[in-house]
């Protein structure tokens, strides 16, 4: 029977950087290749901002199994149902925005994890597992050491709960969100302020003496990224379809037009 390995979570056992691409704009499954071509490790579809269906997410988490990228998928906030339903639909993982609270974070182990960590409904074979019938004492243990539960860290208050978030069993990752974190602190769009950095350092403290994986979101830029790493993250969502695009698109044409700019040397 094959068995698609989560690629994130493994770098991640490994103390490995595991390296994510946001999915956006694009939706379908050409993205799985193009972002396995480039190198990275997981997908971020995005149904908290994009359009992208549930439908549109599950086939492409489908599509992915062997490909050796991981599908993971953020829903919007509270949508737990949504996030059960794209588990039996084919993610290897879900990111739950907006978590502030030990008792939310809770909640979210409770429906997505299951027995005996949580109490998820189990709906029968899975793309996952190829679909193949199995037993399922082995399906539910495989799919709980799979599955990559990560909750975003998006408020001060989410902040100030980091210990007591990452305490809680079954989540598995605590991702900043320094974007949003950086709007609620007063300071929007300066995801490397000193704010952020002591938001940060406070996360990774809770991450290792839980032994959680920290992650990362919003720092995009190099110095960011450097800086960042720098400090331990695991878990980097390092960009996004849309950005990427349309930056090296624009940074190709105005190459192009500076090309006509040059006039050549007249001959002597």
């Amino acid at each position: 029977m094959a068995f698609a390995v989560n690629a994130a979570k493994a770098r991640l056992k490994k103390n490995q950087l595991a390296v994510g691409i946001g999915v956006r704009l694009v939706r379908n499954v050409d993205i799985i290749k193009v972002m396995k071509a480039a190198g990275f490790d997981w997908l971020f579809l995005d149904l908290e901002h994009g359009v992208m269906s549930i439908e549109t997410a599950a086939e492409i988490c489908v599509a992915a199994q062997d490909s050796g990228i991981a599908p993971i998928v953020r829903v919007p906030y509270g949508e737990l149902a949504m996030a059960t339903r794209l588990l039996d639909g084919g993610a290897l993982g879900i990111v739950i925005p907006h978590v502030d609270t030990p008792e939310e974070a809770k909640e979210i182990a409770d429906r997505l994890r299951y027995p005996p960590l949580g109490h998820r409904s189990v709906g029968g074979g899975q793309a996952q597992f190829d679909y193949a019938p199995m037993k399922m004492a082995d399906m539910i243990k495989r799919s709980n050491d799979n599955t990559l539960i990560t909750v975003m860290i998006e408020t001060p208050k989410a902040v100030r709960n980091a210990e007591a978030i990452a305490a809680v069993p079954g989540i598995d990752s605590l991702l900043v969100g320094s974007s949003d974190l950086s709007v609620e602190l007063g300071i929007p769009g300066e995801n490397g302020h000193p704010k952020i950095q002591a938001a940060v350092d406070k996360v990774m403290a809770a991450c290792k003496k839980h032994k959680k994986f920290p992650g990362m979101g919003g720092a995009y830029s190099e110095e960011l990224l450097a800086l960042y790493i720098g400090k331990g993250m695991k878990l980097l969502l390092a960009g996004n379809d849309l950005p990427m695009l349309t930056g090296a698109a624009r940074a190709h044409q105005a190459k192009v037009r500076a090309m006509a700019k040059v006039r050549p040397a007249k001959k002597k």
